[in-house]
């Protein structure tokens, strides 16, 4: 029976379903896995392993840990005397040089939450539900310098649901990640595997998100940016604003009846009101800094001052 030998470089829990799939899979042999060293972790500030390494130690799958594979010369030898038919990458967060990509009969493959070439880049799955997309999908590229650049090998589309949160979607995708390899392996084993060159006019990136990036400019977008925004960024970074001047995250909103002029806030009978472009929201789930979650109804009970939102 024709087996493939594989190597997997992955890290987050993101990438275990794929691992899962590979390691079990009965026409790849699986030969070692590469990810990030153990970090800190917990209030204890004690070592924790990477997902991807809590698996590989559970199915005794030979492994490596380094910050940069690129900067292990034992380590590409050694890769290099293994015979790999290709190598599979998932959620990595390490850029690939030219010695990792040329392992493998059949080169390395990289695994991207974005119908390429659409969202390039770490963060495709919260920039589809910002953007309001009511579809985004997964795709798997022959792996070369440039980033998520290279040709096509397999894709498949995902609807999304109008409701659909960050952390939702990436649980839905991260097994869909792994049903996206295995139609791979598939195509490989029939000789149908064809190469599809991206095209460059249509490229659009998905950078990495930073924390400040969930502020809430209400004055500036519309309600439905700003509820894109609320969904696309929970659980992480979440979305923030400024209640008198102290730090509020905004867990749940919805849209409100009657306008207000952009930015303007107010408390109306109860609920915590703030103007948009278009229309107005009521910030219905709250946070406090320094408090618990609770109702934009509790909030308001402990403020007896003008309301303003920033």
């Amino acid at each position: 029976m024709k087996k493939f030998r594989v190597a997997f470089c992955g890290t987050p829990d993101f990438s275990v379903p794929t691992l899962d799939l590979l390691s079990h899979h009965p026409h790849i042999e699986l030969v070692k896995v590469i990810s990030m060293p153990d970090r800190p972790a917990g209030r204890g500030m004690e070592l924790k392993s990477p997902e991807v390494i809590s698996f590989s130690k559970e199915n005794k799958i030979p492994f490596f840990q380094t910050e940069n594979i690129n900067k292990e010369p034992a380590m590409l030898h050694e890769l290099k005397s293994l015979n790999l038919d290709f190598v599979v990458v998932l959620a990595f967060a390490q850029f690939l040089g030219s010695e990792m990509l040329s392992l493998g009969k059949m080169g390395c493959f990289n695994i991207h939450t974005s119908i390429l070439p659409k969202y390039r880049g770490a963060a495709p799955i919260q920039y589809a539900l910002m953007n309001g997309d009511t579809e985004t999908g997964v795709s798997i590229q022959k792996m070369v310098k440039k980033m998520d650049a290279g040709d096509l090998v397999h894709f498949h589309t995902v609807k999304i649901s109008h409701t659909e949160t960050g952390g939702q979607l990436y649980t839905r995708l991260k097994f869909q990640a792994a049903l996206a390899m295995n139609d791979l392996i598939q195509k490989m084993l029939t000789s149908e595997l064809t190469y599809t060159p991206q095209d460059e006019s249509q490229v659009s990136f998905a950078p990495t998100l930073k924390k400040e990036d969930g502020h809430l400019l209400f004055k500036e977008k519309t309600t439905a940016q700003i509820l894109n925004l609320i969904r696309a960024l929970d659980p992480w970074p979440g979305t923030y604003c400024f209640l008198n001047g102290k730090r509020l995250k905004v867990l749940g909103a919805e849209k409100y009846h009657g306008k207000m002029a952009p930015g303007k806030s107010e408390n109306d009978l109860g609920s915590l009101v703030v103007g948009c472009l278009d229309g107005a929201l009521r910030l219905s789930l709250v946070q406090l800094e320094g408090k618990k979650p609770c109702s934009d109804r509790e909030l308001l009970n402990g403020i007896k001052s003008e309301i303003v939102l920033t």
